[in-house]
């Protein structure tokens, strides 16, 4: 039974034959248990959440902890009621005839502490992905369910040894798998973690060590395998979460973002944080292409690392004249000399703006240092130092509080500024790179701006701490005075009020109201893995933004090379190690499980045609539908007639920035299609995409975003003369339903 009391089988009539109890007698039995064990534990955890939220929250440690449960238990809550016994992938039967093990998306027990459920990730369940009929790993046959509103409506049996086949009756070979492509696409990425396959499985079961590439033409499952290690990962390293930065995955469009969001909180995994390369930037949400491409070029080339602290550098520098500071006890001078010392004193690990206030305390104090008199409080010498208008005009002049996007429009406002921050720039560079509005950010800026930002730091965050630090010294001068008063007024034998001196009753009283603590970026890092899907199209810029939030150099690396719109010289190898990577391990694949033989067909030859030795994958099925061809007017009759015989699917219009997409029908250019994938596809005028690489890949990429069919419309007459697939509005080539 599932959770409503129904029996857990759902077979249609097709299937009788399935439903013999001798086949799903055990099934029945396991997935009464597991209900009744899930059941169990939503009770307890339901309970002990309540506890934990009605308990005091306590400081500290204590306090982190309590939150820390809460968050997981929560996390676990919201798996549970995603899945019920569904929960459940699928079965092993080993050859040594002992009782079936069952494979679920998370490890489970009933109360006497016997095994019901082995989380897909651990080691024990390996051979339910990695088996083959060359290396059964001891399985006889390995059994996979189709789950559809939490009932099993099909389910498959693999053989894989001839133990398998005189034990199993249902046998259906790689039937599981192949329902799973036929399936209709939606606005998420579907759940295919039950139909793994074993050359996807040995890359998501590699360590974290280095970086891994995982290269593949379109339709191979790269993403696939990419989300599924991110979840291996954390649960077979914890070391990743616990104390390690945790994890970042990059994607290239807030669309494919929003298509894949969903696989690893059904893989239970809820901590990995998700962006594209705008989002580590605050300025990227407004950013535009950058116009001239000889000017992107000429940025992508820049080390933005040492710009920005050549840039610093120009901007912060120790004065060079004495200052004389007058106090009620004595003339205090800093000179040269001790400006030099205070600002040699600056972390140089540190952001810039927090190392001004660390140098601002020197300054403070090798004036102070100067009144040799234990009776005159150091606090108090430095409280009047502060409000020196000359002290604190001269080192603001010499140590602003810098802003990171003011510093790089001033390169791009600056002739001067930016060449002598770069040198080896020619003259005729400097030029190109100056702009009418320097705070017109680019996508090209964005290095720099992270850069600067990494650097210097967020002025905002600095401000804040000031405010609050002003409020707090105000609050505690002012108590200070009430103090005395109070011991002034104190006239009892033992002098009570003097305790008011002492410092944990200064502790206790300095709890004032101040502004709140601004939290730090949560996309600066340091992460302890980053997963970067789309790889191919990032320059050596962009790869340094990711670097610099990856000490450990530990990345999970997707893309294909002849998927980059740019051009991809050399090797993954060769690029890698040019922009720092060093320990890097490289996997393919090479068999495509989504797109049809008929489309690659006619999608292959666009791409070799300018890039011969592209990775192009195999099919791995045929549907017999024919690409197909019309004229750009026949768009909207293809797609009122797909959406009039398909109830479920998505269709996607390529090319056509004219059009307006609905819920079920999106316009995309081919940029913004990567790495999504629909039913129904029409490219419009693919040949007017453009010439060279970055055309051709275009057209490659639109085509094979099909998972079923794939239409070209074009406004050229001539080019609609073909003799297969006519999709003309009544000749119903798109009547037929899905095979």
């Amino acid at each position: 039974m599932n959770r409503t009391g129904q029996d857990v089988f759902d077979l249609p009539e097709r299937l009788a034959a399935k439903g013999d109890p001798a086949l799903i007698g055990a099934d029945r039995d396991q997935f009464a248990a597991i209900a009744a064990s899930l059941a169990d534990r939503r009770t307890q955890m339901t309970t002990r959440l309540d506890q934990l939220r009605r308990s005091p929250g306590g400081s500290g440690q204590a306090a982190m902890e309590r939150d820390l449960e809460i968050h997981q238990l929560t996390a676990q809550l919201r798996m549970l009621d995603r899945f019920d016994i569904d929960l459940c992938l699928g079965r092993m039967s080993p050859v040594d005839g002992s009782p079936p093990v069952y494979i679920g998306r998370t490890g489970l027990t009933d109360e006497s502490g016997q095994r019901l459920l082995i989380d897909w990730r651990a080691p024990a369940a390996e051979p339910f992905f990695a088996a083959t009929l060359q290396n059964p790993m001891g399985l006889a046959s390995r059994r996979r369910y189709r789950w559809t509103g939490g009932r099993v409506t099909d389910y498959w049996d693999e053989a894989l040894t001839a133990a398998g086949l005189e034990n199993d009756a249902a046998l259906d070979d790689q039937s599981a798998f192949i329902a799973t492509l036929d399936t209709h696409r939606s606005s998420r990425m579907r759940d295919v973690l039950a139909t793994i396959q074993a050359d996807q499985d040995a890359i998501i079961r590699t360590d974290s060590r280095g970086a891994l590439i995982v290269d593949g033409g379109p339709g191979t499952g790269k993403t696939v395998v990419a989300l599924h290690r991110a979840a291996h990962l954390l649960y077979s390293e914890p070391r990743l979460t616990q104390g390690g930065g945790g994890m970042l995955f990059v994607g290239p469009t807030p669309a494919y973002l929003a298509y894949v969001e969903d696989v690893l909180p059904s893989l239970g995994e809820e901590s990995v944080r998700m962006c594209t390369l705008r989002d580590l930037v605050p300025e990227g949400a407004t950013a535009r292409d950058e116009p001239d491409p000889r000017v992107a070029r000429l940025k992508e080339t820049l080390d933005a690392a040492a710009l920005i602290e050549a840039a610093v550098r120009a901007r912060v520098s120790p004065p060079r004249r004495a200052v004389q500071v007058e106090t009620p006890w004595a003339d205090l001078i800093i000179g040269r000399a001790q400006w030099d010392e205070a600002f040699d004193a600056a972390d140089s690990g540190a952001p810039v703006n927090e190392a001004r206030d660390e140098v601002w305390e020197e300054v403070l104090e090798i004036l102070a240092d100067q009144l040799d008199d234990p009776e005159i409080p150091a606090h108090v010498v430095q409280r009047w130092l502060r409000q020196d208008e000359e002290l604190t005009s001269v080192f603001v002049r010499a140590w602003p509080l810098l802003d990171p996007a003011d510093l790089v429009a001033s390169l791009w406002s600056s002739p001067e500024l930016l060449q002598r921050c770069a040198p080896q720039l020619s003259a005729d560079d400097v030029e190109l790179l100056q702009r009418e509005d320097p705070d017109a950010w680019t996508l090209a800026d964005l290095p720099l701006l992270d850069a600067a930002r990494q650097r210097i730091g967020d002025p905002e965050t600095v401000r804040s701490r000031h405010r609050r630090e002003a409020v707090v010294a105000a609050a505690q001068d002012q108590m200070s005075h009430v103090i005395d008063d109070l011991i002034d007024s104190d006239d009892s034998e033992m002098q009570i009020m003097s305790i008011l001196r002492g410092q944990d009753a200064q502790n206790v009283l300095a709890g004032v109201d101040a502004p709140p603590v601004a939290h730090p970026d949560l996309l600066a890092g340091p992460f302890a893995h980053i997963v970067v899907d789309e790889a191919q199209e990032l320059t050596d810029a962009q790869w340094r933004m990711l670097l610099s939030r990856c000490p450990s150099r530990s990345f999970t690396i997707v893309g294909d090379r002849a998927q980059a719109r740019h051009g991809f010289p050399g090797t993954w190898q060769e690029r890698l190690e040019r922009i720092g990577f060093r320990d890097i391990r490289q996997s393919s694949l090479t068999i495509n499980y989504r797109t049809p033989e008929e489309i690659m067909a006619v999608a292959e030859p666009v791409i070799r045609a300018t890039i011969p030795e592209a990775n192009v994958p195999t099919s791995v099925r045929s549907n017999g539908i024919p690409v197909a061809y019309a004229p750009a007017t026949a768009r909207d009759a293809i797609l009122t007639e797909w959406l009039d015989h398909h109830a479920d699917g998505l269709a996607c219009v390529i090319g056509d920035p004219v059009f307006a997409g609905t819920a079920r029908v999106r316009s995309l250019t081919p940029e913004g299609a990567k790495g999504l994938e629909f039913d129904l596809v029409i490219v419009i005028d693919p040949e007017k995409f453009g010439d060279g690489i970055t055309g051709a890949v275009d057209r490659y990429v639109a085509m094979t975003r099909a998972t079923e069919r794939l239409v070209v419309l074009t406004t050229s007459p001539t080019d609609t003369d073909r003799p297969d697939g006519d999709v003309s509005p009544g000749s119903g080539g798109l009547h037929s339903e899905h095979h």
